[in-house]
């Protein structure tokens, strides 16, 4: 596992930006695992820059997304379908729409649904490049302190610390979905490469228990240890002090 400071949240997002673009340059028909949430933002910002002054065809490329909130369907402005859309694939023309893969939070049944998705990896990966954010409490997606780290796609029961760091997405506390559908911890880990970002003062406590090297279920993302592929981009504030 190599971690690199980048310094600022812009430079370390450009970079990322980069390595996706150049994902695809390479591979037109590549798997991508995506991420959501603050962190990811700037990061689509500059990939939608690159695309655009570039004209790369993206209409062969495949997207699996990590998660999706239960309750919330597309149209949901915090739903991270709407997300997606908002912020990266209605930003630039030419992505197929049935190759832009995320777990439906509305399905009849959501036990079947995250079998579904699950197998749609299997079948359709593995994943070239998975981009991940990580909680101030460890968790990778939505896989909280305790997830079995065999773990495929599932319904996650939501920590208070996570519907607290995401009530700020909505109008009330309140009105945070407590579930979600995620990939698994061993879902995650079929990716061939994967890369984390992390940003700010927040996230110095989960960077330093992630780079210490014990695998823990108390950290989940500790779990990408047991991957031969895996690139940490923090800013300054996310650094460990010790590590500055």
């Amino acid at each position: 596992m190599k971690i690199t400071n980048l310094g600022t949240r812009s430079y370390a997002s450009f970079y990322v930006a980069c390595e996706i673009y150049k994902t695809i340059l390479h591979c037109p028909t590549c798997k991508l695992g995506l991420a959501t949430g603050g962190t990811m933002v700037d990061i689509y910002k500059f990939l939608v820059d690159l695309l655009k002054r570039n004209q790369l065809d993206v209409s062969q490329l495949e997207t699996f997304n990590l998660d999706e909130y239960v309750g919330l369907d597309g149209t949901h402005e915090a739903s991270y379908r709407y997300y997606m859309n908002d912020i990266l694939f209605k930003q630039y023309d030419g992505f197929t729409e049935s190759l832009l893969h995320i777990p439906n939070g509305v399905a009849p049944d959501l036990e079947q649904e995250a079998h579904r998705y699950e197998q749609l990896i299997n079948e359709k990966g593995p994943v070239d490049v998975q981009i991940l954010g990580i909680g101030e409490n460890g968790h990778i997606g939505f896989n909280e302190p305790g997830t079995d780290m065999h773990s495929v796609t599932h319904i996650v029961d939501l920590t208070e610390s996570t519907i607290e760091a995401n009530s700020r997405f909505f109008e009330t506390r309140d009105d945070v979905p407590k579930q979600a559908i995620s990939m698994g911890l061993s879902s995650i880990l079929k990716a061939k490469r994967i890369i984390l970002v992390a940003f700010g003062e927040k996230k110095q406590k989960a960077i330093e228990a992630l780079i210490k090297g014990d695998v823990t279920k108390d950290v989940p993302a500790t779990i990408l240890h047991a991957h031969p592929n895996v690139e940490v981009y923090v800013d300054d504030g996310a650094m460990p002090d010790k590590e500055k």
